[in-house]
């Protein structure tokens, strides 16, 4: 015995392009039309969807600080920071590697290449 849930939206004869100041009240008295068991499942699905946002805000800062600190390490230990970047001691590792040790600078530069350039 499922119940038909819609997704709480606008009403049809609330068109935003024709009226640009949408009634909240007419909004909040169709959620209060609803049966109790509705009201639960649709607060349900605003919760779950609440979540999604908050994890996925959290992951693109986690990953703007990542880049950032690489980018930090990547002008003081540029090897290590393309360690970090690829996960392994590859090809692009040794040449950073070989780049900071015989030229300080052409080590900065292609450790910065490598963080911030596409994969």
């Amino acid at each position: 015995m499922a119940a038909n849930i819609t997704p709480l939206a606008i009403p049809a004869s609330v068109n935003p392009t024709d009226n640009p100041r949408i009634s909240i009240s007419d909004l909040v008295k169709e959620f209060k039309s609803l049966s109790r068991k509705e009201r639960k499942e649709r607060i349900k699905e605003v919760k779950k969807e609440l979540r999604k946002f908050k994890k996925k805000n959290v992951m693109a800062e986690t990953q703007v600080l990542t880049l950032c600190l690489l980018v930090i390490l990547a002008i003081l230990l540029p090897p290590l920071a393309v360690y970090l970047h690829q996960g392994e001691i590859n090809t692009k590792f040794w040449i950073s590697l070989l780049l900071t040790l015989l030229f300080w600078l052409p080590g900065i530069i292609y450790a910065l290449i490598v963080v911030l350039g596409a994969d």
